[in-house]
């Protein structure tokens, strides 16, 4: 079979994961690279399955590998801090089967708490990267990675970003290569790291590394593109793809693996040259190894060291560096309006907000779709830093401001997801407390910030998906926790009501919400109308947030009352019971 299809940058990393005689595939949700897994789904010959952490997902794909199978595992940049236990020592094994860490790196903090440069990462642990540029190249460099694993056993890791993960592209497609593999063969000096063995894996590290760097300075993937130019631009990934849309009169070096560097085929360039630039994204990780080498080469003087290298900061660039004319013009870009994420219609997650905002409550926050309370109008999240960091940040805080007699109610949050991803190890800590600390547990059944994947709760509502359920309120009292209130936040006075008591005892109260995502699993109820002949126009039901409410001015009237559009609406009915004057009804209708 040869054919063609567009695809994103994700799933041309399962396209090519499928072709290369993959296996095994494991990953954590977490944007840019939640599509990955998703769409190896569709292939039946691929294991693959959603970890509970990345640290998990990581240990599935070096099961497989130990076996000998082609095993993969995918997860956002800052998942390789969680998984970074298990891959740091599994780096120094002589690998059985291939081993690919796929990251996503999001320039511009597009959907992160930072702008982590994973590349860093790779040098730390002594394995090689490849950087692809386009979907063609991120399917080709999954199956020469595979390769590569075997070549040299060792993990390799493909570096994308943001803007590749969802670009798409014409990628041709191939038949899947059969890979044979005999299981795992017990060797302990091989794969257990302890010191006398892992004091021969350094040796062992050291010397596929050299073998690396040599093979790589004869690599196929490294491409000269020249014009006769006196200068010569060093680049890689999608840096690539903008620099040659400005079609500029400089010489390419276009970087497949870019760790280890082509040492040797780079110094016998760099003597041809009178100008060496190094343009990549984020920090100067390029640069800077070719400056340890001794060559005089400019990077970070000419582009900005965060966010993403578009035409205009390349373009900026290089007029700096007198590559090109200030006067070349090129289209500007039409701007978009700005536009405030904000919570969809019917989210479980607003009543809490509304309710933690009329407390005015210290709320330490956490990562997931309920993030967006740190925004406007709800601001209640005053920290906002790792998944699962609100439990040990919340007890921590309260331990200090004891000290100096500042002893107020505070008030953490986590999600569903989060709590099994890195939550517990968190309540195993505040168990004990006698400090007065609530915690909200958001059950929405699933992770719904990275579109809605399964967590160990979702088989309330989807059992072909979960399979199984955890009960939360099980899992805390089974370690110790007691003081435990389970609501629906629906029930708005309720809920309100559980809040401000356990703000108001000493100790750890929990409280968990129990509505689903209202997107995932499409909740749809009679929707709410605004009787405008009682509505005061007060704006409580504005104040919830709710995308279908809004203020309009009715026929008849000299100022604005509430207005729901029944076509947004999912009858939650939380503006009906903030309503002081009874004002919002429900259709009973559709």
């Amino acid at each position: 079979m040869s054919n063609k299809k567009i695809l994103t940058g994700n799933e041309a990393v399962a396209r090519g994961f499928f072709e290369g005689g993959g296996v095994i595939a494991s990953s954590y949700p977490g944007s840019p690279t939640v599509q990955i897994l998703d769409s190896l789904k569709q292939y039946e010959e691929i294991y693959s399955q959603w970890g509970t952490n990345e640290k998990v997902a990581m240990e599935i794909a070096m099961g497989g590998s130990i076996a000998g199978a082609p095993s993969m595992v995918s997860m956002k940049h800052v998942g390789i801090n969680i998984a970074a236990d298990p891959f740091m020592t599994f780096t120094q094994i002589k690998t059985k089967g291939p081993l690919l860490l796929v990251v996503g790196d999001d320039p511009g903090l597009t959907s992160s708490q930072n702008e982590q440069d994973s590349r860093f990462y790779a040098k730390f642990a002594n394995i090689p990267v490849f950087d692809p540029c386009n979907p063609q190249e991120a399917k080709d460099f999954i199956v020469e990675g595979i390769k590569i694993s075997e070549k040299f056993n060792t993990p390799v890791m493909v570096r994308l970003t943001s803007r590749l993960c969802h670009c798409r592209g014409i990628v041709e497609l191939k038949d899947r290569v059969a890979f044979s593999y005999d299981g795992f063969i017990e060797d302990q000096s091989r794969f257990c790291m302890l010191p006398p063995y892992a004091n021969a894996a350094q040796h062992f590290m050291k010397e596929r590394m050299e073998n690396l760097k040599t093979f790589n300075n004869t690599y196929s993937l490294n491409n000269l593109e020249t014009k006769g130019s006196g200068t010569l631009i060093i680049t890689s990934g999608m840096c690539y793809e903008n620099l040659k849309e400005l079609d500029v009169n400089v010489d390419i070096l276009k970087l497949g693996m870019i760790y280890p560097l082509p040492m040797d085929l780079i110094k016998d360039l760099y003597s041809k040259y009178e100008n060496v630039i190094v343009l990549e994204e984020m920090l100067p990780f390029i640069e800077n190894e070719l400056k340890v080498e001794g060559l005089t080469v400019i990077g970070k003087e000419l582009f900005p060291f965060t966010g993403e290298l578009t035409l205009e900061t390349i373009k900026a660039g290089l007029i700096k560096a007198n590559i090109i004319n200030e006067e070349v013009q090129g289209v500007e870009a039409e701007k978009v309006p700005p536009r405030t994420p904000m919570l969809c219609s019917g989210c479980p997650h607003r009543p809490i907000f509304h309710i933690l905002k009329m407390n005015k409550a210290t709320v330490i926050g956490d990562i997931g779709c309920y993030s967006l309370g740190i925004l406007e109008p709800f601001e209640v999240h005053k920290t906002n830093i790792s998944m699962g960091a609100s439990l040990g940040m919340v007890l921590g805080l309260a331990e200090a401001e004891s000290k100096i007699d500042k002893n107020r109610p505070l008030v953490a949050t986590i999600g569903d997801g989060t709590f099994f991803h890195s939550g517990i190890t968190g309540f195993l800590q505040l168990a004990q407390t006698d400090k007065n600390i609530t915690v909200i547990v958001m059950d929405n059944r699933t992770t719904a910030m990275t579109g809605g994947q399964i967590t160990p709760t979702t088989g309330d509502y989807f059992k072909e998906e979960g399979g199984y359920t955890v009960n939360i309120e099980g899992v805390l009292k089974s370690i110790g926790i007691s003081d435990i209130t389970v609501v629906d936040q629906f029930k708005y006075k309720e809920t309100k009501e559980a809040i401000n008591n356990a703000m108001k005892r000493n100790g750890l109260s929990v409280i968990i919400t129990t509505r689903p995502c209202a997107l995932n699993f499409k909740v749809k109820k009679p929707h709410y109308y605004v009787d405008e002949n009682i509505c005061i126009g007060c704006r409580s039901c504005i104040r919830t947030n709710c995308p279908p409410i809004s203020m309009k001015l009715y026929d008849g009237k000299d100022k604005k009352n509430s207005y729901i559009d029944s076509n947004m609406c999912v009858g939650c009915s939380v503006c009906s019971q903030v309503c002081p004057v009874g004002a919002i009804k429900c259709s009973k209708s559709e």
